[in-house]
């Protein structure tokens, strides 16, 4: 089992920057970990996935050259920075974890409970 807290949303404006932490703890040897992220009325989206090394990840399309996934496993934790952010990143942000590198939801099995991240125009 992994249990996994986000934090570090907030209220940003245009432009501005955020970074969310995703603190894992339990079983957390070898896990792959992911952000993804899911607004109002629509389906919850990948973001970022990071490999266990840290050597390995992934980006959507929409958010590649803004936002940079990376690890600390001696803290076990994962970050998400996010810069130039834009009205149409608010949503609500989850972490997961499971044993490999996935960009699909159904490829993790343990969630984070959310953070919400707010761009105001």
């Amino acid at each position: 089992q992994v249990q996994l807290v986000e934090s570090g949303g907030g209220l940003v404006q245009t432009g501005g920057s955020l970074r969310l932490s995703c603190a894992a703890s339990g079983r957390t040897f070898s896990t792959a970990m992911g952000w993804f992220r899911q607004a109002p009325g629509k389906e919850r989206e990948f973001v970022a996935a990071i490999g266990w090394s840290g050597g390995v990840t992934y980006y959507a399309d929409s958010v590649k050259g803004r936002f940079t996934i990376s690890r600390d496993n001696g803290k076990a934790t994962v970050y998400l920075q996010m810069n130039s952010l834009k009205p149409e990143d608010t949503a609500v942000y989850y972490c997961a974890a499971d044993r490999s590198i996935a960009q699909q939801a159904i490829g993790y099995r343990y969630w984070g409970q959310g953070t919400q991240v707010t761009v105001s125009s």
